[in-house]
């Protein structure tokens, strides 16, 4: 421990060397001009270069003489080579030093790496055959005053990537390629759903009574109106109320808030895409997912089979469908068919397996509990989990020949839930009931449970079609999709615990 905390200490004092050396160079250059222009004009990223030029031969390249700019990062120095990088990628500058204006020499001389620079040029293929950009003039626009970490270690300690996300991105070619995944997953979803008729709006975020989901919620206060405000748990009783006032297709890509614990599967707030669609049912929406998961993975990855921690997940075959009644009967050898309807046999079962259960608990809710506990890490191929019990299901619509569950899916992929979708619950009464059932929950302790939501039931009074409803993970199918373990992978800014 001694030897860590002296190789740290040193550490820090290196590095705050080099930082003053880089501050001295940032005193000279204002002493001579601007030091952070803002007149240099890019005329070309560098994968638009790359391809535009890779046919090309080093003789024609020659004969064809082109010149452009470049702007970005150095990110390596060797002899009279530079790399800089930029959003698409790296491209390599050259300077001739008996060739080269002395003034862009110097300037190139009192470079660091980190530092950020245009550069204006010749194209040009060298004898390796790289494509590189013969500098003709060079100017500095960002000084970095902080040293890039090790060109071989990069930024290797993983807490420190998530502190500073901004040094990750720089050093790390992977995090970059997940963020830019990221964004084309989220473009996927919302180009499919917008070609299907769904119209993108707008909910609040700070609610007056939190709504949509089971969820712990984060209270702040509205001091102009002085009253307590809840940050979302999650948008659908706004969505459809919407479909009520006659938005047949609608969906929001944003973000919800759950006051709740970190994990490698948690963050307290995280992006959703909750989409609902009037005279639909939820096998539809099942149908719906499939085809949607492969559209993304697509479009994101250009495959529909793909790796995730070691595992080859296959979006091309038909996702398994499989009741919650079953998959508890399957991997529960100790659960048979006649006890999956008995609350004091599960909640037997549940106590052998260690499993605290509450008084209050009905047998639907201790049979989810048991398929939380032992069956959900078992289904890593894309599976709909089917007919949820109601008493777990407060806005879902009970199944007809069956009330004591509901029309109600979740899909699970790699062991972990991605999806939640039903046809929605559009009886008024039943929902009043059930929200008051919610109510007797949170009065007996349970801080997750539902309010009763007046408004909602008034909207529902006006009438709401028949409704399917449905709310993706985004985080969720990003760590799928990019082969990332833990989701603080895909958040550009996860929340993190205060450094001691």
């Amino acid at each position: 421990m001694t030897d860590n905390i002296q190789q740290d200490g040193a550490a820090q004092q290196d590095e705050n060397k080099l930082i003053a050396q880089r501050r001295e160079k940032l005193a000279a250059i204002r002493a001579e001009r601007n030091a952070f222009p803002n007149d240099f004009r890019r005329e070309a990223c560098a994968a638009d270069l790359l391809a535009e030029h890779e046919t090309q031969s080093k003789e024609e390249l020659e004969a064809l003489g082109k010149n452009t700019s470049v702007a970005g990062r150095v990110i390596r120095m060797r002899g009279p080579f530079l790399v800089i990088q930029d959003v698409t990628g790296p491209v390599q500058l050259y300077f001739a030093h008996k060739q080269i204006d002395p003034d862009v020499l110097a300037e190139i001389k009192r470079l660091d790496l980190g530092d950020i620079v245009g550069a204006r040029g010749t194209v040009f293929r060298t004898g390796k055959g790289e494509l590189t950009v013969n500098i003709d003039e060079l100017k500095l626009l960002t000084k970095a005053l902080r040293p890039l970490p090790d060109k071989h270690k990069g930024l290797s300690d993983t807490e420190l990537r998530y502190r500073q996300r901004y040094v990750d991105l720089i050093a790390n070619e992977e995090s970059r390629r997940t963020f830019m995944l990221r964004s084309k997953i989220v473009q996927a979803m919302r180009s499919y759903l917008i070609d299907k008729g769904f119209m993108e709006v707008e909910t609040p975020m700070m609610q007056v009574i939190p709504g949509g989901a089971t969820a712990r919620p984060f209270i702040t206060r509205h001091n102009a109106l002085d009253q307590q405000m809840y940050l979302r748990v999650a948008p659908e009783l706004y969505l459809k109320r919407l479909v009520v006032g006659g938005f047949e297709k609608v969906f929001e890509i944003n973000r919800n808030f759950r006051n709740e614990g970190l994990s490698t599967r948690h963050n307290p707030e995280f992006t959703m895409a909750e989409f609902y669609q009037a005279y639909a049912d939820y096998n539809e929406l099942m149908d719906m997912t499939e085809d949607m998961f492969r559209y993304i993975a697509q479009q994101a990855l250009g495959t529909t089979t793909f790796d995730y921690q070691g595992l080859e997940i296959d979006f091309a075959s038909a996702f398994a469908r499989l009741p919650v009644r079953e998959a508890v009967v399957r991997y529960c050898p100790e659960v048979t068919e006649d006890m999956v309807k008995d609350r004091e046999a599960l909640a037997a079962v549940a106590k052998q397996y260690g499993m605290t259960v509450e008084k209050s608990w009905g047998a639907g809710r201790i049979l989810m509990e048991l398929f939380d506990e032992k069956v959900e890490q078992h289904l890593q191929q894309p599976t709909f989990i089917t007919e949820y019990p109601t008493e777990v299901s407060p806005l879902a619509r009970r199944k007809d020949d069956d009330p004591e569950v509901t029309d109600r899916f979740e899909l699970i992929i790699g062991g972990r839930e991605l999806a939640n979708g039903f046809s929605e619950l559009n009886d008024a009464e039943d929902q009043a009931a059930r929200f008051r059932e919610q109510v007797a929950q949170k009065d007996a302790g349970d801080s997750e449970a539902m309010h009763y939501d007046a408004d909602y039931i008034a909207a529902l009074e006006y009438g709401m079609p028949p409704t399917a409803g449905e709310g993706i993970g985004v985080d969720r199918l990003v760590m799928l999709l990019t082969d990332s373990p833990s989701i603080k992978d895909v958040l550009l800014f996860p929340h993190m615990r205060p450094e001691q």
